[in-house]
């Protein structure tokens, strides 16, 4: 029943793995997927396969270097994009980066989102699938194996053990055969390539234990060793579902910044007559017609219309601007209310939406060339396992022994040096830490930055959104409850957030009927033969009543309100403070931690801020490049960024922090930067995940060194012949066992010695940091 059942099990699993696996041909016109710059060097995106380490990501970038023209080849190890640059006025020879990639063991294609996607979908399917196989077979096997060795003390017949190793040999060889196809093709492609990855050992490993299994078996010796190999195959593939779990899909980055790209323009040609064309054909000077609810297509400046647009890609501020005749509009930008005539400033590919997405791109590929710990072991540990091998080959050989001892043993050393506890010992950890993270309302998005928030030093902080509520709060103002009432029934019939304030502050009322929205002014309503109004300080008339409250509440913004004839009056509105700012801010800089606000609002507004928490170094005003700047100059001088951020403006800023988190009502652009994101209106979560990012870097460490001291102990005995290769496998399933019960630890919950707050949360009281400025 278990072959019937292992059978059809695997027919099943392959035909929907050859299903999914199967893509649609990109043909051979590569055109589409080159971008020309403006001083003609050409850019192309590939999707690459094969991609495991940093090993990989050198291999690729070497290997590409001498091919004519090209420029330069980075490769984003966590998203497995390689961008290649070609010298200006070179041609883009897209194929034959395809046919180099093939030569060094990769397959690629040119990237695009949709197809990058699926092809995630469809590997993480097949890792599981796999690791289904895998675990179905090692408990059948290991059912027969315990049969065998009960019998082997007892009086079992030969024949009866005999059959029994054969019933082994049909479930884990196909089971084998199907589930270890991630790492027998990557071992395949990296010989072909002339490199050895992690792969080669532990196809070695496998395929050596499975022959010597069916040479005992037919031989009808007293021991096989099928359940080794298929144990061995299913405690690999755990660590490889795991990392790939926990492997960051920057891809959304590129995803949602092409949300926010129109594909086509309306062209106002100069007979008045409107013509649809592709953003290719806009060029510096043409008039293009933006219409409510459309996105800006390219940079400009508006000749004709008002309206207010959503400028956050700018200035991080999510309330709408007003913007009239000989104002700026970037690319990207949402329109309101009103149709907008606009002069381009900049063609398609200088823009500011492009220049954005250049800051993100460069920053994710300088930080994926960061060596993390799974990456440093595994370049220690493939020449290591190697050479214990052959030595053990060697030496038994040379001693006199015959080649079915002295293979034995050298099958048992690779069995034993497999890499299942160092496969398991970073994966495990960072899952289980996702998971405590999750408890803290923290979402993890890239399991890697879980060392990098432990080598934080320095926390810099956006204002808008971040340090304050998402949501804005009318914070002032005199005026009598029912012109109170008269204001939030005419804000109801408004979408500007500052007139959602005023609505909550009145709290359950109605919207006037027949209420309408001026384009980029304010919204009107007739009642009782008296019009009201709600909006900008010109639209009522309340110019004076607007610089008086700005004058008392410099960090705040006004919408005003008139009743026909009679005076009109103006609010403040403000976003607030998170309620525990204040307190999350002193325990950092308690612990050590240099912080830091950096915004594009206003220097007004952003001073109050910063008196209000005590923190001195603040910069407002500041642009996506400046953010960048700023961050690329405390990186220069030694210290490891923190960015918390959650504007569009501030995606190339997290992208290029050494660390990054948001709140999860930022931006999608910005979410899918960021390292993690936190639920709720508390800023604990900027504590945890340091405090966290700590422990699981500690637990990561010992881990690794368990790792290194088992093998130190068990390769030695392996090799000197103590180790059989059923031992062997045993050895490695229990080291695979230990490390996984230390990842557990990482469950943990930080003490949390500091007073409540007023809303019911906790600071996290974190470690203060080495006095020699490092952080372990």
């Amino acid at each position: 029943m278990c072959c019937t059942d292992m059978a059809l099990a695997y027919v099943e699993a392959h035909a929907a793995w050859s299903e999914a696996n199967t893509r649609p041909s990109l043909g051979r016109d590569y055109a589409a997927f080159v971008s020309r710059a403006a001083d003609g060097a050409a850019r192309a995106e590939f999707a690459v396969e094969g991609v495991r380490c940093a090993a990989c990501m050198t291999a690729i970038e070497r290997g590409l270097a001498d091919l004519p023209g090209l420029a330069a080849a980075r490769l984003n190890v966590s998203d497995r994009r390689l961008s290649v640059t070609w010298q200006p006025r070179a041609e883009a020879d897209i194929a034959a980066v395809l046919a180099a990639l093939e030569g060094l063991g990769f397959t690629a294609q040119p990237f695009a989102p949709g197809r990058a996607s699926d092809a995630e979908a469809a590997e993480a399917k097949r890792l599981i699938r796999a690791l289904a196989v895998a675990g179905f077979a090692s408990m059948n096997v290991m059912l027969l194996a315990i049969s065998v060795w009960a019998g082997n003390v007892s009086d079992m017949p030969p024949e009866n053990r005999d059959l029994f190793h054969w019933i082994q040999a049909v479930i884990a060889l196909p089971a084998a055969a199907y589930a270890g196809r991630p790492f027998y093709e990557g071992a395949f492609r990296g010989l072909r390539a002339g490199r050895v990855s992690m792969d080669v050992p532990i196809t070695l490993g496998v395929v050596l234990t499975l022959v010597m299994s069916v040479v005992e078996s037919l031989s009808g010796a007293a021991h096989a060793y099928f359940d080794g190999a298929v144990m061995l195959l299913f405690f690999l593939l755990i660590g490889r579902v795991l990392d790939q779990t926990m492997r960051r899909r920057t891809r959304a980055c590129a995803e949602n910044l092409a949300a926010l790209r129109s594909e086509r323009a309306t062209l106002a040609e100069p007979d008045g007559g409107l013509r649809d064309v592709p953003l290719t054909e806009l060029v510096p000077g043409a008039r293009i017609l933006v219409r409510p609810g459309e996105r800006v297509p390219a940079d400009g400046l508006v000749e004709h219309g008002s309206s207010e647009l959503d400028h956050s890609l700018v200035t991080g501020e999510t309330a709408a601007v007003t913007v009239r005749g000989g104002e700026r509009v970037f690319a990207g930008a949402l329109n309101g209310s009103g149709a907008l005539t606009v002069r381009v400033t900049a063609s398609a590919g200088a823009s500011l939406l492009d220049e954005v997405e250049g800051l993100m791109r460069r920053a994710l590929e300088a930080r994926s060339r960061a060596l993390v710990l799974a990456d440093r072991a595994t370049r220690l540990y493939i020449p290591l396992v190697h050479a214990a091998a052959a030595l053990t080959l060697a030496g038994w050989l040379a001693a006199g022994a015959g080649w079915h001892a002295a293979l034995l043993d050298a099958v048992a050393v690779l069995i034993v040096t497999c890499p299942c506890a160092l496969g398991l010992a970073i994966p495990a950890v960072q899952v289980v830490a996702a998971g405590a993270l999750f408890r803290e309302g923290v979402l993890l998005n890239d399991g890697t930055a879980l060392e990098r928030f432990a080598q934080v030093d320095t926390v810099v902080f956006d204002k808008t959104g971040t340090l304050t509520l998402p949501e804005s709060t009318l914070c002032g103002g005199t005026i009598t409850p029912a012109a109170l009432e008269a204001a939030a029934r005419l804000a109801l019939s408004s979408r500007h957030p500052m007139a959602a304030a005023l609505a909550s502050a009145a709290g359950p009322v109605e919207p006037f009927p027949g209420a309408q929205e001026a384009a980029g002014l304010g919204v009107r309503a007739l009642v009782d033969g008296v019009e009201l109004r709600l909006g900008s300080a010109r639209f009522c008339g309340a110019e004076a009543e607007s610089a008086a409250v700005l004058a008392a509440h410099p960090d705040a913004s006004v919408i005003c309100f008139r009743a026909g004839e009679g005076a009109p009056a103006a609010f403040p509105v403000r976003q607030a403070l998170r309620p525990d700012a204040a307190e999350v801010v002193a325990t950092l800089r308690r612990s050590g931690r240099r912080v830091l606000i950096l915004s594009g609002d206003r220097s007004a507004a952003v001073e109050a801020v910063a008196t209000r928490l005590g923190v001195v170094d603040w910069s407002a005003g500041l642009t996506p490049q400046d953010k960048i700047a700023r961050i690329e100059a405390l990186a220069g001088a030694g210290h490891r960024v923190l960015m918390v951020g959650d504007g569009l403006n501030d995606a190339p800023a997290l992208a290029a922090a050494h660390a990054s988190l948001s709140p999860v009502t930022a931006a999608h652009v910005s979410q899918a930067a960021a390292d993690a994101l936190f639920l709720g209106r508390s800023l604990v979560p900027v504590l945890a995940v340091l405090a966290a990012g700590r422990r699981a870097r500690r637990l990561m460490l010992q881990n690794l060194w368990f790792s290194a001291a088992y093998n130190l102990v068990a390769v030695p005995m392996a090799a000197a012949g103590f180790l059989t290769p059923l031992i062997a496998a045993l050895a490695m399933s229990g080291s695979s066992l230990v490390v996984t019960l230390n990842a557990l630890r990482a469950r943990a919950t930080t003490p949390r010695p500091d007073p409540v707050l007023p809303d019911g949360g906790k600071v996290v009281e974190l470690p203060a940091l080495p006095s020699a400025g490092g952080v372990a």
